[in-house]
């Protein structure tokens, strides 16, 4: 069933419980991602599309656009209808199809990319209920080192990625970061109160230089 949600007094999403609807990692995150006036925002792997709009309702005097992209078309069309439901046609745009084999014409475009992705290895044994869900939380169509890759073409040198990512897959991450060219940047555990971290928001910089900041735990 399709529900409107209210991002503030002036946004507004419709999510769809049918589908994989959005938690409290697609907040967090929008929140993490320190935006720059002028930012041209990527939002992979995007759902309904609340990370990219939460980013905006959060900072609309800098963003100068927010392009999603959505593998699963009921997701993309919810995307779609988003962008309508806002009147953000001329800044906010939607593409369908695997982030991994988007166009060239988005190689280097992006000074943000946000993106919370699928958690779970193809090979973990976690079951979900649907295809819908299993795509959207399991790594069955985008593994990570996939992710990254694509990532780091698309941003611009100096470019940034803010993502959420399971704790216990941090060593892999930043492998494949320094791989790539993202420099790891800043790092934020998110946790349930007393206990160990379930998830890590990370920023990298394509071409950073090394240095990390580590943040004080979300106890979420």
């Amino acid at each position: 069933m399709k529900k409107l949600e209210y991002l503030d007094e002036n946004l507004k999403i419709y999510q769809d419980d049918d589908y994989y609807t959005f938690t409290s990692d697609s907040i967090l995150l929008s929140r993490f991602a320190a935006v720059k006036r002028g930012d041209v925002v990527a939002d992979f792997c995007a759902g309904c599309g609340v990370v990219g709009f939460n980013l905006y309702a959060l900072n609309p005097d800098k963003i100068s656009s927010v392009t999603f992209f959505e593998l699963q078309k009921p997701l993309l069309s919810l995307c779609e209808e988003n962008i309508a439901l806002n009147g953000l046609s001329d800044k906010f745009f939607a593409v369908s199809g695997r982030v991994q084999d988007i166009s060239k014409e988005y190689y280097g475009k992006f000074s943000l990319i946000v993106c919370n992705p699928p958690y779970a290895k193809k090979d973990s044994g976690e079951k979900s209920p649907s295809e819908t869900l299993a795509v959207a939380k399991s790594e069955s169509a985008l593994e990570l080192r996939e992710l990254l890759f694509i990532m780091s073409r698309a941003l611009k040198f100096g470019g940034r990625v803010n993502f959420v990512h399971r704790a216990d897959r941090l060593a892999e991450i930043f492998s494949l970061m320094k791989e790539f060219k993202i420099e790891p940047k800043k790092l934020c555990p998110v946790a349930a109160k007393g206990k160990e971290p379930y998830l890590v928001l990370i920023e990298g910089v394509k071409g950073g230089r090394a240095g990390l900041k580590f943040l004080k735990t979300i106890y979420n």
